[in-house]
């Protein structure tokens, strides 16, 4: 005996002899599988990865320090030496200021008696 409608017997989903159910399962467990490799293989990943390498001795670091040191003594040495041979700011100031005036002084006559020449050719 048939029953109306698409052919299906009654309570079954879908019918027509159609597991969908075990397509399912089998997609799940490949899924949860996937999971579990790559979370296995990040585990092993950390177990098996290399330490850092340790840091350098204080003393090592120390001894640079102490040579770059050193060397800076040098340096500064030197410098006080060259400077040694220079006027100092303040002094420099006192001997240039009077010849600064007098030098200002003669560019500003030697401009104004320029510029009465050029009145006076402007004139003529």
């Amino acid at each position: 005996m048939r029953t109306p409608g698409n052919g299906t017997a009654a309570g079954e989903a879908g019918g027509g002899g159609h597991d969908s159910i075990g397509l399912v399962r089998a997609r799940l467990a490949l899924m949860l599988g996937g999971s579990a490799v790559a979370f296995a293989g990040v585990v092993g990943y950390r177990l098996v990865r290399r330490r850092p390498a340790p840091a350098p001795a204080a003393d090592e670091h120390a001894a640079e320090l102490r040579a770059k040191l050193a060397e800076s003594r040098v340096v500064v040495d030197d410098r006080e030496e060259f400077e040694s041979a220079e006027t100092p700011v303040d002094l420099a100031k006192e001997v240039v200021a009077p010849d600064l005036r007098n030098r200002r002084r003669a560019v500003h006559d030697r401009g104004r008696h320029v510029a009465e020449e050029m009145r006076r050719g402007a004139n003529d």
